[in-house]
């Protein structure tokens, strides 16, 4: 066990001066975050996949779940532009899902903070990245919550729908649901049908109770009102979603696929005009686009901060291992915790000792 702590920190602190060597500066984000902080952002669910505890003087705090939010928080206060950071340390995540997997491990990461050029900035993290993890042969895949938020966006319904659809683009499940009640291919259920005909609602309701005042039940009964009123989403704009999140191809035919649904999807353009940049800047960096994989709904299911740009570098699945590396744009996080500033970023994790691990020279 010894042994294999020390190969991780001596891993890790390759890759630290790796990212140095690019201009990155040595950050050392505090284990305690503030729950406050983290629960405005990512909701109660956060709490499921964080340690929680709590401090006599600065009430309840969590143990860091990633180094990105208080990177941010620390730049957003007053850091120079354009910059970048790095980092290595633990982060502790809950893994109810996965027992099988560490709750406390390293993360090594690197952070670009710069609004001149958004492509350029994704291309040079992803090719750090890439260059540190080539000699492990893993498969590089790529996705787009931009495209994804556009593609919403771009629906014909209400404001209120998209704005739902939207909260949960990063639950599919939930997400999924949706779409099929929008679209009347799932009935609303019984209650719901009931409580909407009732003339009056409170009238047989039992007394009140909970935190929710009666002001605030009457203004939620009347948006399920305005919402059953709506127009069924069209089955063709649902179909829409569906090929945008069904694309699997490599990176140029992706692009040339989407370029064909945005023809009945015009609000997907500005988004896939970025995309091309993108590609284009991943070529100048000598990157293969014609070998990097492009999947349309990556990126769904990990932190809520991402907004563009994602990708990861995964291991044969016969390993059954976590992506070894992880990264994407969070422009919007940036306006969050800006205190009314905002810059554009993108950053990127790899975990050393998933590195080592594959590379056989595990202790």
């Amino acid at each position: 066990m010894i042994e294999k702590a020390a190969a991780i920190r001596a891993q890790a602190a390759a890759l630290r001066a790796r990212f140095e060597a690019q201009g990155a500066v040595l950050v050392e984000p505090s284990i305690l975050q503030s729950a406050e902080t983290l629960l405005d952002l990512y909701g109660e669910e956060i709490r499921s996949r964080a340690y929680v505890t709590a401090d006599p003087e600065r009430g309840e705090m969590m143990l860091r779940p990633d180094f990105t939010v208080p990177v941010v928080e620390m730049h957003m206060a007053g850091g120079a532009e354009p910059a970048r950071y790095t980092y290595a340390g633990k982060v502790f995540r809950r893994q109810e899902a996965h027992p099988e997997r560490a709750s406390e491990y390293v993360q090594v990461g690197y952070e670009l903070f710069d609004r001149a050029d958004p492509a350029a900035a994704d291309a040079e993290v992803f090719s750090l990245v890439a260059d540190a993890v080539a000699p492990l042969g893993l498969r590089a895949v790529t996705g787009d919550i931009g495209v994804l938020i556009a593609a919403v966006s771009g629906l014909e319904t209400t404001k209120a729908r998209r704005a739902a659809l939207l909260r949960h683009l990063w639950r599919p499940g939930r997400f999924r649901a949706l779409l099929n009640r929008y679209s009347g291919k799932t009935p609303p259920p019984p209650t719901r049908v009931a409580l909407l005909a009732a003339a009056d609602p409170f009238a047989d309701a039992p007394p009140q109770s909970g935190k929710r005042s009666r002001a605030e039940i009457e203004a939620r009964i009347a948006a399920l009102r305005a919402d059953a009123a709506a127009p069924p989403l069209a089955r063709e704009q649902v179909a829409l979603i569906d090929a945008v999140l069904s694309v699997r191809e490599t990176l140029p035919y992706a692009l040339e696929r989407l370029r064909d649904i945005a023809v009945d999807l015009p609000a997907l353009t500005q988004a896939l005009d970025a995309f091309e940049a993108r590609l284009e800047a991943l070529g100048a960096r000598g990157q293969d686009v014609d070998k990097i994989d492009f999947e349309g709904s990556y990126g769904r299911t990990s932190m809520e901060y991402y907004d563009g740009f994602v990708f990861g570098f995964v291991a044969d699945p016969i390993a059954n291992l976590p992506p070894v590396a992880t990264g994407g744009r969070y422009d919007a996080l940036t306006q969050r915790l800006g205190q009314g500033g905002h810059i554009r970023a993108v950053g990127a994790v790899i975990r050393p000792d998933l590195m080592i691990a594959l590379s056989g020279k595990q202790p």
